[in-house]
């Protein structure tokens, strides 16, 4: 078993200006987070969220402290949230097992001493995703399936936007600090996501795509509205976006995403919305 973390700083929107694309990739894009029986994460200073997976294979996976939060473990000061994106598999909370399927979630509160990662059959491992915040008040690990998640329909085939909207871990739907995830699933036919775009200068967030299809790609847009960016992303990457930045993207294909946000507002409409004749 193995556990890597990279380090990101925060950066500002004046200073992105002059990066190339080299430049942009090395600071926000998040290239490779899977891999077999390990677990690697990303810690951001923007608002300290920490991004992440484990992919159990023959052995249960241990979410263990690293040097950068300085805690004897992981979820001393901190609050976590889990989302089963492949196949079947086991979240364990200090020897309390909470079974997933495909977008199922496991919400860990602040002061779980164990946290583990199981695959249910080694012959179809399970693949998690995962985010953690600072959290200043300890709430109730619970579990967030279908009977709890809440669906939002989104955009139309006209505009080339239609894509269901999961939200999983809201303060409305389980009792948490400032941590919110979600998952969004762009339709067949469709390619956008977060169209018309917007910022939240109250939080910071992260995308996670997947389902990307092999020689397909995600054209990721970020960057100030009048100052917009771009990186193109394959299956199983993540991105960093900041407060002052844009999140939206455009496919070759349909994709699915999953959201994670941290910050000190936790409504979750709570946006500056730019409409796309506006952008630059």
């Amino acid at each position: 078993m193995k556990t890597t973390i990279e380090e990101r700083w925060g950066t500002h929107p004046n200073d992105v200006k002059r990066y190339d694309t080299a430049q942009l990739r090395k600071e926000f894009l998040v290239e490779k987070l899977f891999a077999p029986d390990e677990v690697r994460m990303v810690y951001t200073h923007n608002d300290r969220l920490i991004i992440g997976a484990a992919g159990p294979v023959e052995e249960s996976l241990p979410l263990e402290t690293v040097d950068l939060i300085r805690s004897e473990y992981f979820c001393e000061r901190r609050e976590l949230g889990i989302i089963c994106i492949e196949n079947e598999g086991v979240i364990s909370v200090d020897g309390r097992d909470y079974e997933l399927a495909y977008k199922d979630a496991v919400y860990v509160g602040r002061g779980s001493r164990e946290v583990l990662f199981k695959s249910k059959n080694a012959a179809q491992p399970a693949k998690f995703y995962f985010a953690s915040s600072p959290a200043h008040q300890a709430y109730s690990t619970t579990k967030i399936d279908s009977t709890m998640r809440r669906t939002r329909a989104l955009g139309v085939k006209k505009t080339s936007n239609e894509r269901t909207l999961n939200q999983i871990i809201l303060s409305e739907i389980v009792p948490c600090c400032q941590l919110q995830m979600g998952l969004t699933e762009i339709h067949e036919g469709s390619v956008w996501n977060t169209m018309p775009p917007h910022t939240h200068s109250r939080r910071m967030e992260a995308y996670f795509y997947f389902k990307v299809p092999e020689q397909q790609s995600v054209c990721h847009f970020m960057g100030e509205p009048q100052e917009t960016r771009h990186l193109f992303m394959t299956n199983e990457q993540a991105v960093i976006s900041p407060s002052w930045s844009i999140h939206s993207a455009a496919g070759t294909s349909n994709y699915t995403f999953i959201w994670a946000m941290c910050g000190e507002n936790l409504d979750y409409d709570d946006m500056d919305t730019f409409t796309a004749d506006k952008l630059k």
